[in-house]
């Protein structure tokens, strides 16, 4: 059956890094089914990216997949030339691109503690850099960046990760004041344990029912869901925050 856009975000054009597959692809999915069209970006899984061009087209909506690098500059001012080319403009921007990686800090090497932030922190830069022009122009935007519960409870054998993440939030609130002006919105989404694909390296999840309040792993689709509300014309008040959405395991301090 198709999805019919619900029209909110029609007229749009939004970037999603890391989309071929959980909280990424999924937030793809919802962003097109408001009509926005969509860039789906991976690194290097062509037949995933284009799984996921499949499924929203199929669905009546507008999607291109390009790979890229987030860490590479020059890749990713191609990425965002080929959303202007394709749709006309970027006005959502979706950091969710990241690497998960677990080995105890004593074990950790530089490269492996670097490889994690860089791809945080680093690719938010260059992605920020080269969207935001393109939001001034059109007097519209938003930026939503993926953080993690993480680094607000800690976690051992992931210092990495956590350096990243932790860096991502005084990224999203450095941007956040700086463009409020231009009536582009900044926010980061903090997603508790979620129900994902996960390579080896990122390690196991901890037993479901000492995760959360409510006993279970959360799903990509429920992130997804704070993204796409982010997204939207209607959040037009809400920049610089750290949404929480982890089944109670954080309430925050």
């Amino acid at each position: 059956m198709t999805n019919t856009p619900s029209g909110t975000l029609t007229g749009k054009v939004a970037i999603v890094t890391g989309s071929a597959r959980n909280i990424g692809r999924e937030t793809a999915k919802a962003l097109a089914a408001d009509g926005a069209s969509v860039i789906i970006n991976a690194v290097q899984d062509k037949d995933a990216a284009d799984a996921v061009c499949a499924e929203i087209t199929d669905s009546g909506g507008k999607a291109l997949a390009h790979l890229c690098d987030v860490t590479d500059r020059k890749g990713v001012d191609g990425m965002v030339a080929a959303a202007v080319d394709a749709f006309g403009g970027v006005d959502i921007l979706v950091c969710n691109a990241s690497q998960r990686g677990q080995k105890p800090f004593l074990e950790m090497n530089h490269e492996e503690y670097r490889s994690v932030i860089d791809i945080s922190i680093d690719g938010a830069f260059h992605l920020a850099q080269s969207c935001i022009p393109h939001m001034i122009e059109a007097g519209w935007g938003r930026i939503v960046t993926l953080g993690g519960i993480s680094w607000h409870i800690g976690a051992p054998g992931r210092v990495n990760n956590l350096v990243a993440k932790s860096g991502l939030v005084g990224f999203t609130r450095g941007l956040a004041r700086e463009f409020a002006d231009r009536n582009i919105t900044v926010n980061c989404v903090s997603p508790g344990h979620i129900d994902t694909e996960r390579p080896a390296s990122a390690g196991k999840h901890p037993p479901t029912m000492t995760l959360a309040p409510v006993g279970r792993l959360g799903t990509t689709g429920e992130i997804a869901s704070m993204v796409r509300y982010l997204c939207q014309p209607e959040a037009a008040y809400i920049t610089g925050q750290t949404l929480h959405v982890n089944g109670g395991m954080y309430l925050g301090s």
